[in-house]
């Protein structure tokens, strides 16, 4: 399984599950992140957290932990 943490910069990858409960999945889906949504990685911070990514159309930054939840190909 990949995530969206692991996701190196300038890479566009596609969702395909969320993984998690509640409240937390609900934010993710609430900032644009479904399944088969397209994200652009821009840039990983040098400790790996957060991860800037492009989603539909707006600049966004995930925590890691988050980003791990993000199953991608």
């Amino acid at each position: 399984m990949r995530t969206l943490k692991s996701v190196g910069c300038n890479q566009k990858v596609s969702v395909v599950k969320l993984h998690g409960e509640g409240a937390t999945k609900r934010r993710i889906m609430d900032m644009g992140i479904t399944k088969g949504t397209e994200v652009f990685v821009r840039k990983v911070a040098p400790l790996g957290d957060p991860v800037e990514v492009t989603v539909r159309g707006y600049e966004l930054s995930l925590r890691k932990a988050d980003a791990e939840m993000i199953e991608v190909i």
